[in-house]
């Protein structure tokens, strides 16, 4: 059994934005694969609740989320998704850096982010007074992302520093968010999670795990459900069937080579958990 490198910590997603316009808007259904997984990348991200219901993992905190409700996750902040009932995510991308200038006149322009869970929660509040003027904005941008009209870059732009102007005028906190986790053992799981990722098809016992984060099974699996939002075996699930969705999507490899890559021991298991997990069978996503 291979053990924890020293330091070692999930690596960053890449974000393909073009230099000269680094932000991405786009609108999903539901939660991708890739999305369930643990993540991290250095780029900002903003989620609008279109409509439905879900919850983020941040951190090892847990956000309940519904209809008109906005998500703040900072650069390499650990978070996950999840779908509870018909969701639909606008999803917004930038570089930080695209905001350099205008931090050089406004030094707190990138607090909403920088300082989460210190002066600003991860989740705006759809009951909100000022909610329906954030909305609005990334709408806005959306619209403006979407057209490309004229000067569009100047006025998506202008919009994103409007909106982050306006979270830092009215959804200051007094103090720290009350439900924001002081977690221990965070850098361990993320380890073990950077682990299971690189050898996904191993043939891991929940005992193995615990082994990697020198915990007993039983703290191991609390500590790793608090912090991942599933127990350590479903998460592996997960994992493997990310993996599966790719490699249909992307190769020409028979569905059963694929159930074999990706660790699962028999055909009618995989084809069982990938209904279960991804609503639909290999074959069906194929197409």
């Amino acid at each position: 059994m291979a053990m924890l490198k020293h330091h070692q910590s999930i690596k960053s997603d890449t974000i393909h934005l073009p230099p000269s316009f680094p932000i991405r808007i786009t609108e999903t259904s539901g939660v991708s694969p890739s999305f369930q997984r643990l993540h991290l990348h250095v780029e900002m991200e903003i989620n609008l609740i279109v409509k439905g219901t879900g919850y983020y993992i941040i951190n090892g905190n847990k956000y309940p989320f519904r209809q008109g409700d906005i998500i703040l996750i900072n650069s390499n902040e650990l978070h996950r998704a999840f779908e509870t009932e018909d969701l639909i995510m606008m999803v917004i991308m930038f570089d930080p850096g695209w905001l350099a200038v205008e931090q050089r006149y406004d030094a707190e322009l990138l607090a909403p982010f920088r300082k989460v869970g210190e002066r600003f929660s991860n989740l705006l509040d759809a009951n909100h007074e000022a909610i329906t003027t954030l909305q609005n904005i990334l709408n806005d941008m959306k619209r403006e992302f979407d057209q490309a009209s004229d000067s569009y870059v100047s006025v998506i732009r202008a919009q994103l520093i409007r909106f982050l102007a306006y979270i830092n005028r009215y959804f200051k906190l007094p103090g720290a968010p009350r439900h924001q986790a002081k977690l221990q053992g965070i850098e361990t799981i993320r380890e073990v999670v950077q682990h299971m990722e690189e050898h996904v098809t191993e043939a891991w016992t929940l005992q193995n795990l615990a082994n990697l984060a020198h915990l007993s099974p039983s703290r191991f699996s609390y500590l790793f459900s608090q912090i991942v939002g599933t127990s350590p075996m479903d998460y592996l699930i997960q994992l493997r069937l990310s993996h599966a969705v790719h490699l249909l999507e992307t190769t020409e490899m028979k569905i059963i080579e694929v159930s074999t890559i990706c660790g699962f021991r028999n055909l009618s298991n995989f084809n069982r958990l990938f209904r279960l997990y991804i609503g639909k069978s290999p074959s069906e996503l194929r197409k």
